[in-house]
């Protein structure tokens, strides 16, 4: 195996007292386990999972806060092969950010082989020459120790083949919690010195409107994602707490429209007699009260935006 050193346990450095803060990002193929190891560091759910590709769209951060260190996770969406303006929107996002973080975490699934969509980020990744990489092996639970070494080996080759120079490789489970804190001992040392910047409370910064669209887009493809994989965008169009409530039973009215490419898969959203938008509203009303610790009306409306996915106009009215 030669000079290729896979972290298992952390060494504790004595004497450093300095604060360190600043930015790391995931990236990965759709379902390399991003999301899940970005809650696992943060301890609660931030990202939102989804076993589907591009749920993640906007930049979630999640804040992991130490007490001689503050390290922001900035949850880029997934790179891939555009096929659509959307697509190359993404992707211009998502090497913008690449260039601006501190540290890069490379997520490969220990339970599936190298693949072409692990190449192709790897390549990019490759032409960021400045900040370190971490290749961080996820789902480790679910692969006996011969099939990890293969992979770590694997991983160190690719490295190899295009040039890049892994900081670090590391095995982790987030979803057993394990070497989840090793990651975040490894990735700190990588960050600058200097202050938080973020206040202790916060774990993400995300604005709520939009964190609060991304609670109901996944509950809309939860059981449809079949025959709308991913052509479903949530707007909210107001957060307003509701007057003359009493003080200690306040309610917050959220209105929010769901979109859809084509009138056919309006009732694919509806279902019949409106059941299926029902479920959708129940069950994100109650993440969102979860989320905002506030009781909430939602009002939601299915609408079609033509072809949203490809139309410029529409993509910059929908926060694209």
């Amino acid at each position: 195996m030669g000079a290729m050193s896979v972290r298992t346990q952390t060494s504790e450095q004595p004497g450093d007292t300095v604060h360190r803060a600043g930015f790391a990002c995931f990236v990965g193929r759709p379902n390399a386990g991003k999301s899940t190891l970005t809650n696992a560091l943060v301890g609660q759910k931030v990202a939102i999972t989804s076993n589907r590709p591009q749920t993640t769209r906007h930049t979630v951060r999640g804040i992991v806060h130490r007490p001689d260190a503050q390290l922001i996770l900035v949850d880029t969406p997934g790179l891939h092969k555009p096929r659509t303006l959307l697509g190359e929107r993404l992707n211009d996002v998502v090497r913008a950010t690449w260039a601006e973080v501190d540290v890069i975490g490379f997520c490969l699934p220990a339970d599936q082989k190298l693949g072409p969509g692990d190449r192709f980020i790897a390549k990019e990744l490759a032409g960021i020459k400045r900040t370190p990489k971490v290749a961080i092996v996820t789902k480790t639970d679910l692969v006996d120790s011969r099939a990890l070494a293969e992979q770590l080996i694997a991983i160190d080759q690719l490295g190899k083949e295009l040039g890049i120079t892994w900081a670090e490789i590391v095995p982790v489970s987030a979803t057993a919690g394990q070497q989840v804190d090793l990651l975040a001992d490894l990735l700190i040392p990588m960050l600058p010195e200097g202050p938080a910047l973020y206040p202790e409370g916060d774990l993400t910064d995300e604005p709520e409107q939009v964190m609060v669209a991304e609670l109901i887009r996944e509950a809309a493809l939860e059981g449809v994602r079949d025959e709308l994989p991913h052509s479903i965008a949530v707007v909210v169009e107001e957060m307003l707490p509701r007057e003359d409530r009493p003080a200690d039973k306040p309610l917050l009215d959220i209105h929010a429209n769901v979109f859809i490419e084509r009138p056919s898969q309006k009732g694919i959203i509806i279902g019949p007699k409106g059941k299926r938008l029902k479920e959708v509203g129940i069950k994100s009303r109650k993440q969102i009260e979860a989320l905002l610790g506030t009781p909430v009306f939602l009002d939601l409306h299915v609408k079609v935006a033509k072809d949203w996915q490809r139309d410029p106009k529409q993509l910059r009215r929908l926060g694209f």
